[in-house]
């Protein structure tokens, strides 16, 4: 009995040191880890699920699987012609690599300072090696109000984009530039790359007001230019107006001298008619539509001896 109790108290014991000693572990979703034994690195966990590591001896050192973002700084950097820009970037990371990273980093706060060296010193690079336009304009951009401007019916715009420098590579291509120069720098230490974006070029306070000024400019000449098309095509619609009420007004005049025309011949027909039926009928009735029209007008009459006057004082 003793002897069993002794048992069962050692077993006890074991159990208990187990427990205290804690070797089983858990790895999440979205988590990956490397065993560590001693120093050493022995083995790489990507799966998720329950585990077991030797107590006491085993360390587990767990990572991120999912995306990381990283944020850098706004920095002042030279352009190729000397001109001070900030430049703000941002880029997208992961672990792909346990081993290398564990070997070379270890932590998460190392790796963010390995990305802050290896692509603050790519994009100073890329900035220095290029001009101010490509790192503040893309390659299709015309004079900055979008693609809403047909160039080929205002020669103004024609001349004015032809007297800026040409973009050959643009913001975008600079961005692609360095994310493949800071991708071929980061997968000995076991990182992924996904993407570098720039969050934002800021002009220095030097340059701000002359940049300011060019764009005031250029927008003046857009506006000018606006106000030449349309005066253009003013001129050119009120010609046409012009054509069209002077078309109008002569073919209205030319039918309405027809129409006057064709009346007055009919007049003329009907007087003719009713003076061949009665001669004398005819003369009295446009003798007193003449007085009709005379007679008021007259303010003395000196004489009736008159034969304008023979159908008032003739007898008959």
């Amino acid at each position: 009995m003793k002897k069993f109790v002794s048992s069962f108290i050692v077993l006890a014991v074991i159990l208990i040191g187990l427990l205290i000693a804690n070797p089983f572990y858990i790895i999440d979703e979205g988590e990956q880890a490397v065993i560590v034994q001693m120093g050493r690195l022995t083995d790489v966990i990507t799966d998720a699920g329950f585990h077991v590591k030797i107590p006491f001896i085993d360390d587990v050192v767990r990572y991120p699987k999912r995306i990381l973002a990283w944020d850098g700084e706004a920095k002042s950097m030279p352009t190729r012609e000397k001109q001070y820009i900030w430049v703000d970037v941002t880029a997208r990371w992961r672990i792909s690599h346990p081993k290398k990273f564990y070997e070379s980093i270890t932590t998460i706060d190392g790796a963010y300072s390995k990305l802050a060296e290896v692509i603050d010193s790519e994009v100073r690079t890329v900035v220095a090696e290029n001009y101010l336009r490509e790192t503040v304009r893309n390659s299709k951009d015309s004079l900055g109000i979008g693609d809403s401007i047909d160039m080929e019916q205002i020669p103004t715009l024609i001349q004015s984009e032809g007297s800026r420098e040409p973009v050959a590579r643009g913001r975008r291509q600079l961005a692609e530039e360095i994310l493949f120069r800071s991708r071929r720098m980061v997968p000995e230490y076991g990182i992924e790359l996904i993407d570098v974006v720039t969050r934002q070029i800021r002009y220095s306070d030097e340059l701000t007001q002359s940049v300011y000024a060019r764009m005031i400019k250029e927008r003046n000449q857009i506006a000018q230019a606006f106000r030449s098309e349309g005066e253009g095509k003013k001129a050119e619609w009120m010609g046409r107006m012009d054509n069209e009420r002077r078309s109008i007004l002569s073919d209205a005049y030319e039918k309405a001298e027809t129409i006057r025309g064709t009346a007055d011949a009919e007049a003329t027909r009907i007087y003719a008619e009713a003076y061949n039926q009665d001669r004398s009928f005819f003369d009295f009735w446009r003798a007193l539509e003449s007085y009709r029209t005379t007679m008021p007008k007259f303010d003395k009459t000196l004489s009736t001896d008159m034969d304008y006057f023979r159908y008032l004082y003739s007898p008959r």
